[in-house]
C-alpha cells in the first residue's frame, strides 16, 4: 500500500512538474501615447475628454497613483526599454542626435526575443533612425512607424515597414493600431510582444471631424477641440486592441500595460498638479500607468511610487527572467507591490535638458516618499506632496538641511548617470542597410544657414543659403567601410541656380553644379491649429557621385560657390546608397 501512495505521489509530482514547463508565458502588449497628460482621461477626473476604453481599462488593472516619467518623450522611452535612467543611455534629448540610445543597451525588446518572443514596434521609435541604433537592429521583429520625434501628416502619409518607404491611406493612429492588430493575429499561436507607440495627441494637431466636431460643438477652442479629439481617437483605438484580444481568446493570458510619455503638452485639465511637458514638477512627469493581467493581477490603486525605469525588470519578473543580461538597471520589479507586498523605499530622480551643446546639472528633480525637490537654475524647491499635491507651499527656506541633503543626493546620482556620456554625436554609417538618410537637423550648421521652421526638430530643412562661408558638417562614425552613391534633396527656384556645389570627405570631394529647378508643392496638410513643427512637402534629388569611406571618424561636408543672389535653394537631406546593396 506504502508503496502504492508513493508511486502515486511521483506520479502527481511528475505531471505537476511538465505541467509547468509547458506553462505558456503571457503575451505583452505595451501601449505608450504622445504628450498624453495625467488629466486626459476620464478616470482621473476629466469630465470633458470621452475616453471609456480607457477607463474601463483602468478599472480591470493595477493602477499607479503616482508613476513617474521623464519630462520629454524619448528620453521616457529609453528608460522603458532599458530599465535605465535615460542619461546612461546617452539620450539626452530629442532630436539632433541627442535622441539616439547607445546601441549596446540591452532592450526590452531583445529580452522578450531572447524568451521566444515575437517582437513588434508599431508607431513611434525615437531612440536613434540609423542602424543599429534603429528598431530592427535593438530586438524588433517588425516594424511599421517612424524613427524621428514627430511626423509631419497624419493623413494618407508615408511610413517605414521593416526597413522600407510604403504609402498608407488612412488616419495615422488608425494604421498604426491595425498594423499592430495584423502583427497580434498572425503571432496568436505563439508568445508575442506588441509595443504600440501611438503617435497622439502629439502636435501637430490633425484629427478627423467625427472625434474634433463633438468637442467644438461643445464649446471648446479647436486646439483643445482638436487634442482631446485625438485622445478620443486612440481611446476608440486602444478599444480595438481589447476587443481583439478578447475575440482571439487572448485576453486572460496578455498582460497590457498603458502609459503616456510625460505631461500634457500644453495648459489644460491636468489634475491640477504644477507643470506640463518638460517639467520636472508633477504635471510634466506624473502620467497613468495601468497594468491588466486577468486572473494574474488584481485590480486595485497602488499608492507607492514607481516609475518607466521599473517597467523591464517587472516584465522580466513576471514572465521569469531572473538574470537580466547587459548593463546594471535602476529600477526595480513591482511584482510584489501586486501581490500587496512591498518594496525598498527609493529615491526617484527626474531631469530634462534641450538641445544645447553644454549638458546642466539643473533642471532636475528628486522625488523621495512623499517629499518632491525640483532643482531649478534659480533655485531649488521643496514640497510635501502628501499634504500639497498642488505644489503651492514651498519648504525649502524652512528646510534647509533637508534641502541640503536631497542636493547631495541628487549631485551624486547626477555625477553617476553622466560620466560616459558624449555629447558630440557622430551618425553611425553602414553598409547592412540599404539607405542612410543623413537629415539637415543632424548636421552642423555653419556660417548664416537657419531652419526653415526654426528649432531643427524632426522633419526641417535648411534655408538661408547665400554665402560661400555657408556649409552643413555631417560627423560620421564608420562602422562598415564601403563605397556609397550620395544623393542630395533639395528645392531650388529658377533664379537659384548655378550653385557650384562640393562634398568633401578626408579623402573625397565631389562637385556638382545646381542646374535643374525645383518648385516644391507643399503635401495639404490639415491642421487644426497653426502648427509649430515644419511641412511636409516634395523634394527633388540628385545623383552628386560616389565615395569610398574607411572605417572611423569623418566629416561629411556641404559646401558652395558662386552662389545666386538669391541664394541657392534649400537643402534636406544627404542620402548615402551602399554599392554592394
Amino acid at each position: 500500500m506504502r508503496s502504492s501512495i508513493f508511486v502515486f505521489l511521483i506520479a502527481m509530482f511528475v505531471f505537476s512538474s511538465c505541467k509547468e514547463e509547458k506553462a505558456i508565458p503571457p503575451n505583452i502588449v505595451l501601449i505608450l501615447t504622445d504628450d498624453q497628460g495625467y488629466g486626459d482621461l476620464g478616470v482621473h477626473g476629466n469630465e470633458v475628454v470621452k475616453t471609456p476604453n480607457l477607463d474601463r481599462l483602468a478599472g480591470e488593472s493595477a493602477r499607479f497613483d503616482r508613476f513617474y516619467v521623464s519630462p520629454l518623450c524619448a528620453p521616457t522611452r529609453a528608460s522603458l526599454l532599458t530599465g535605465r535612467y535615460h542619461l546612461r543611455t546617452g539620450v539626452v534629448s530629442v532630436s539632433k542626435g541627442l535622441e539616439t540610445m547607445n546601441a549596446e543597451e540591452y532592450t526590452l525588446a531583445e529580452m522578450l526575443r531572447d524568451q521566444g518572443y515575437a517582437t513588434g514596434i508599431f508607431g513611434k521609435w525615437h531612440n536613434g533612425q540609423h542602424y543599429p541604433n534603429h528598431p530592427l537592429a535593438q530586438g524588433f521583429d517588425k516594424f511599421t512607424g517612424f524613427s524621428a520625434g514627430h511626423w509631419s501628416n497624419y493623413f494618407n502619409t508615408h511610413l517605414e515597414k521593416n526597413g522600407k518607404e510604403k504609402s498608407f491611406e488612412g488616419y495615422l493612429p488608425d494604421v498604426l493600431t491595425e498594423e499592430a492588430l495584423d502583427f497580434i493575429r498572425k503571432n496568436k499561436d505563439q508568445p508575442f510582444f506588441t509595443y504600440l507607440s501611438i503617435n497622439t495627441p502629439h502636435s501637430p494637431n490633425q484629427v478627423p471631424d467625427e472625434y474634433f466636431l463633438p468637442y467644438k460643438n461643445a464649446g471648446l477652442d479647436d486646439e483643445l477641440a482638436a487634442i482631446y479629439g485625438m485622445v478620443s481617437n486612440l481611446d476608440w483605438n486602444i478599444g480595438r486592441v481589447l476587443n481583439l484580444l478578447e475575440e482571439l481568446g487572448l485576453d486572460e493570458n496578455t498582460l497590457v500595460i498603458f502609459l503616456t510619455d510625460n505631461g500634457p503638452n500644453g495648459q489644460r485639465f491636468n489634475g491640477e498638479m504644477k507643470g506640463i511637458k518638460g517639467s520636472v514638477h508633477e504635471g510634466g512627469v506624473r502620467v497613468p500607468s495601468f497594468w491588466r493581467w486577468k486572473g494574474k493581477i488584481t485590480s486595485q490603486l497602488i499608492s507607492t511610487p514607481a516609475a518607466h525605469i521599473d517597467v523591464l525588470p517587472t516584465l522580466a519578473d513576471l514572465i521569469g527572467v531572473r538574470e537580466i543580461p547587459g548593463k546594471p538597471k535602476d529600477g526595480v520589479s513591482l511584482a510584489p507591490l501586486f501581490e500587496g507586498e512591498e518594496i525598498p523605499q527609493r529615491s526617484i530622480f527626474s531631469h530634462v535638458a534641450q538641445l544645447d551643446k553644454e549638458l546642466k546639472e539643473r533642471p532636475g528633480a528628486i522625488r523621495k516618499d512623499s517629499l518632491l525637490l525640483t532643482l531649478l537654475p534659480n533655485g531649488s524647491e521643496l514640497y510635501d506632496l502628501k499634504n500639497d499635491p498642488k505644489q503651492l507651499v514651498n519648504l525649502a527656506p524652512s528646510k534647509v538641511e533637508l534641502v541640503n541633503a536631497l542636493e547631495k543626493e541628487y549631485q551624486d546620482w547626477w555625477q553617476e548617470v553622466t560620466v560616459e556620456i558624449e555629447m558630440d554625436r557622430q551618425i553611425p554609417i553602414s553598409n547592412l542597410t540599404p539607405e542612410i538618410v543623413l537629415p539637415t537637423y543632424e548636421a552642423e550648421l555653419k556660417g548664416d544657414l537657419k531652419f526653415f521652421e526654426g528649432h531643427g526638430w524632426a522633419q526641417d530643412w535648411v534655408t538661408n543659403w547665400k554665402n560661400e562661408s555657408d556649409s552643413l558638417v555631417w560627423n560620421l562614425n564608420v562602422i562598415d567601410s564601403g563605397e556609397f552613391e550620395v544623393w542630395l534633396e533639395y528645392s531650388a527656384a529658377p533664379n537659384q541656380l548655378g550653385a557650384e556645389l562640393s562634398l568633401s570627405t578626408s579623402s573625397t570631394t565631389l562637385t556638382q553644379t545646381l542646374d535643374l529647378s525645383f518648385e516644391p508643392i507643399q503635401i495639404p496638410s490639415p491642421d487644426r491649429v497653426p502648427r509649430k513643427e515644419a511641412p511636409e512637402q516634395t523634394w527633388n534629388r540628385i545623383l552628386l557621385g560616389q565615395i569610398q569611406l574607411a572605417v572611423g571618424k569623418e566629416k561629411l561636408t556641404l559646401s558652395a560657390k558662386k552662389i545666386p543672389s538669391e541664394g541657392l535653394g534649400d537643402v534636406f537631406s544627404v542620402r548615402l546608397l551602399p554599392k554592394n546593396k
